[in-house]
């Protein structure tokens, strides 16, 4: 099979021009951590990276194919379920069961069918990723057309946890999202793939 031409992991921003403020104290209580900011962001996925490390090539594939840098694609998995760990034991369901597989989408609201594709599968990363991530991300761009394509990445990766029409203005991207954070963190956890494991 030919190699795909044309990868441009860069399409939707460059996730590594953004200067994220990291995890809230909130978040970084999950792991009873003594800090909070990138410092945080960055231990919480150092302890997913064995998880997260199985599903390497699957993120790499889905995000060449579909121009978003595999690192972003497993920091959420890293924040949604901690790359699997925390739903391990219910099927892949979270949330209360509203969030299903390790990129926990909401299989009420999101008007995707999750259950033809096992939860830690490649097939329910390509669907969280192509059916609900990407289109965040040019919702972003439309609503907010003025802003760099970095800030409607972040605002991108905002909407993917509270919707598009929650995404304001650039300073409050994360006000009310979960933890208050939710980019910020997300993208702090995709530097430290791509910085210190290579992604």
């Amino acid at each position: 099979m030919a190699s795909r031409k044309n990868i441009d992991l860069n399409l939707y921003g460059d996730i590594t021009k953004i200067s994220p403020k990291g995890a809230s104290a909130k978040t970084a209580s999950q792991d009873n951590l003594k800090v909070s900011g990138v410092a945080a962001s960055q231990a919480l996925v150092d302890a997913d990276i064995a998880e997260l490390d199985k599903l390497k090539d699957i993120f790499v594939r889905v995000g060449e194919s579909l121009n978003i840098h595999p690192a972003l694609i497993g920091a959420i998995a890293s924040r949604e379920s901690r790359a699997g760990t925390l739903i391990k034991s219910t099927n892949g369901y979270g949330d209360g069961g509203n969030g299903y597989g390790i990129m926990q989408c909401d299989i009420h609201t999101s008007g995707v069918e999750w259950k033809k594709h096992a939860w830690n599968s490649e097939g329910h990363i390509r669907q969280a990723t192509e059916d609900v991530l990407i289109p965040k991300i040019r919702g972003v761009q439309n609503k907010h057309p003025a802003w760099t394509k970095e800030q409607q990445l972040q605002g991108g990766i905002a909407a993917y946890n509270f919707g598009v029409k929650n995404v304001q203005t650039v300073a409050g991207t994360d006000v009310g999202t979960t933890g208050d954070d939710y980019s910020n963190d997300v993208i702090a956890r995709a530097q430290r793939l791509i910085d210190k494991y290579g992604w």
